[in-house]
């Protein structure tokens, strides 16, 4: 359930506090005829956040702003909502060099019908992370689940435990001590919106029940701040753990990236 609000409206909310006027500590918004940007003062992880385009100039925006960023030097991830219009605006984007991304549900809960459950699972120590060096345990399960551990992402985790460490939480399950899951929770300043980020459990601890406890440890430290909804970008194999939960389809994403460094 959402709060006696409909998904429609919860949707037009999101759009405002996570996309229009989204705050994250090293990043800064910026607007232009159409689009809002979010640019990273270090150069990385720049997006378009919120489009608002029509049929006759969504192709000038686009060819636009893969020049504004290919400027920057960096790559571009356009965040495309299901919502977003045109229509076609996966296909344009695709035919003009985007890497069109698998699809996540945006999917939400009111937390005042948040139902809570077990916060521990047999076996596992579940550790919230305020040390910046102890988030690299978190390595290892990238590692293990996605071939890859992004440098660059971890030193951002880093400065927020240093700079704003109210704005996300870092959790990291382990057995016998070795980490075997890692998960993040950010709490927006002036947002009503948690958002669930993360959530990776190495193959061979899946299906104990890890999963849920982070989730249960998150949404209580949602609540407990005074957060209105709970927010996941849910993958195919979360998104029917998140809806038994009671979370509900608010859009479809996809990240769709283009790379703006010139040679």
């Amino acid at each position: 359930m959402l709060a006696g609000m409909n998904a429609a409206e919860i949707l037009a909310l999101y759009d405002r506090f996570e996309r229009r006027e989204a705050q994250a500590p090293g990043f800064r918004l910026e607007t232009a005829p159409g689009v809002v940007r979010q640019l990273g003062e270090a150069g990385q992880g720049s997006m378009i956040l919120w489009t608002g385009l029509d049929e006759a100039g969504a192709d000038a925006v686009i060819e636009r702003e893969k020049a504004y960023f290919t400027a920057l030097g960096g790559e571009l991830e356009w965040k495309l909502y299901s919502h977003d219009r045109p229509a076609d605006l996966k296909e344009r984007l695709a035919s003009r060099g985007f890497a069109v991304g698998e699809d996540e549900a945006l999917m939400a809960i009111g937390l005042e019908d948040w139902r809570g459950g077990p916060e521990s699972a047999p076996g596992i120590e579940i550790r919230r992370i305020t040390d910046p060096e102890g988030l690299a345990d978190m390595v290892p399960v990238s590692l293990g689940v996605w071939g890859e551990a992004p440098p660059d992402q971890l030193a951002e985790y880093r400065a927020i435990l240093e700079q704003d460490p109210r704005y996300m939480s870092f959790y990291i399950a382990y057995a016998e001590g070795l980490p075997v899951s890692c998960c993040r929770i950010s709490f927006p300043a002036a947002s009503p919106f948690a958002g669930l980020w993360g959530g990776s459990t190495l193959e061979a601890y899946r299906g104990r029940g890890i999963y849920s406890a982070l989730l249960q440890i998150r949404a209580r430290e949602a609540k407990e701040r005074g957060y209105r909804y709970l927010t996941i970008d849910a993958s195919p194999m979360s998104r029917p753990i998140v809806a038994r939960r009671g979370f509900q389809l608010l859009a479809i994403t996809n990240p769709c990236t283009f790379e703006g460094r010139t040679p």
